[in-house]
């Protein structure tokens, strides 16, 4: 077994080193934190996030500060609760999310960065505030298997009314509100489906099982690498940009010093779409933890 951890381990760091387009170096210089509040950090429950918590964990505490994680919080209503009351200090969050199901815009910017500050702008009026966005976005997205598009020639998200009927595979927290199974079906004037709760990573074996016809996944999914699945087009952009930035209570970074928001900056300015997928891959498919696979991108990237 220790021999199959190892070259797991190799696997995983090959794949890191090809994914870190990047490299900085000096970063890891630790600050004086003396008398500063502990850091406490939350994430939401699937992998990207658990990733991406423990490489904000782990830089920040290199850079000599007192950092706490908390993983697993939940959807994105309830972790922005945990944020506003003080819980956690700061999270990563998608910023279509933001506009989507906290501010409940009633229609998308046309651009990423209008998206950014759009939301910023929204926090701001919270008590709250966003670093620098990552260059990678994670949006939602419906796959099909090939053949299900073939047979019924979809090319977009809305030509799945031209199926018979499409069993719809979605998360349990992904029924209601903006980006919900619900509104989509709405949006998209799709009549013929009957919806499927899966919990996140259940969807492709569904799929090609023939239990589900269509799914709610991610874009940095590494399943979707294979080529197994095909995915439909967005061209109503309902699901909108998605890229990361760290929200954060306003005072903290007065507390912590200018250090916090350049350590958070750096990490996120190393992640790009194919180092997240390579990563997500790394904790999905070759079975490391997310501290490990943390560890080793900030290695290969000289942030530890």
């Amino acid at each position: 077994m220790k021999g199959a951890r190892r070259t797991a381990r190799s696997i995983a760091a090959g794949l890191l080193a090809l994914a870190s387009l990047v490299a900085l170096s000096g970063c890891g210089t630790a600050v004086a934190t003396v008398g500063k509040p502990t850091v406490v950090i939350g994430a939401k429950q699937f992998t990207e996030q658990w990733i991406i918590g423990e490489l904000y964990r782990q830089a920040l505490t290199e850079a000599g500060y007192d950092v706490e994680l908390k993983s697993n919080i939940g959807s994105t209503t309830i972790i922005d609760g945990a944020l506003t009351s003080g819980q956690i200090d700061v999270y990563p969050e998608y910023t279509g999310v933001i506009l989507q199901v906290l501010a409940k815009s009633d229609s998308m910017p046309a651009t990423a960065a209008q998206t950014f500050r759009e939301a910023k702008a929204y926090q701001e009026t919270r008590g709250l505030t966003m670093l620098d966005p990552t260059p990678f976005q994670n949006r939602n997205a419906v796959a099909v298997k090939p053949a299900f598009a073939k047979k019924y020639g979809l090319r977009t998200i809305s030509d799945l009314r031209k199926a018979d009927h499409v069993v719809f595979a979605e998360y349990p927290d992904n029924m209601e509100g903006a980006l919900g199974y619900h509104d989509m079906v709405k949006a998209h004037g799709i009549t013929n489906s009957e919806v499927k709760s899966l919990n996140i990573g259940l969807q492709y074996p569904a799929l090609d099982n023939g239990q589900v016809d269509a799914a709610d996944v991610f874009t940095t999914d590494p399943q979707l690498a294979r080529g197994d699945y095909t995915i439909l087009e967005d061209v109503k952009g309902y699901y909108g940009f998605q890229n990361v930035a760290p929200v954060i209570r306003q005072g903290v970074q007065e507390e912590q010093g200018p250090g916090f928001a350049k350590t958070l900056n750096q990490v996120d300015a190393l992640l790009t779409d194919a180092a997240v997928r390579e990563m997500n891959r790394a904790v999905d498919t070759v079975r490391l933890s997310p501290s490990e696979v943390a560890a080793e991108f900030l290695r290969v990237n000289d942030l530890d």
